[in-house]
């Protein structure tokens, strides 16, 4: 399995109502060091299954989401009550 498939595994498995970091997927994924490329995949993932809204940043911050920016995906984890 790339290190790709593993991470999105690792975002599939993000229940609703929940986040993880760019770096803890990383390390889930087998690679903690690896939390820009974890970016880098979820900016090209336009699988409705892999919830990349879930995805945030270290310091808090959402960061960018390809599908409407930033304020489109407060209002997401706001609806799922993850924020």
């Amino acid at each position: 399995m790339t290190f790709a498939e593993k991470v999105r595994s690792v975002v599939k498995s993000i229940p609703k109502g929940k986040t993880m970091t760019y770096k803890q997927v990383a390390a889930k994924a087998g690679n903690s060091r690896a939390a820009r490329a974890v970016g880098a995949i979820m900016r090209t993932n336009y699988n409705d299954s892999v919830p990349c809204h879930r995805v945030v940043r270290s310091d808090g911050s959402l960061g960018n989401y390809n599908r409407g920016g930033e304020a489109r995906k407060r209002a997401i984890l706001r609806a799922e009550r993850a924020i």
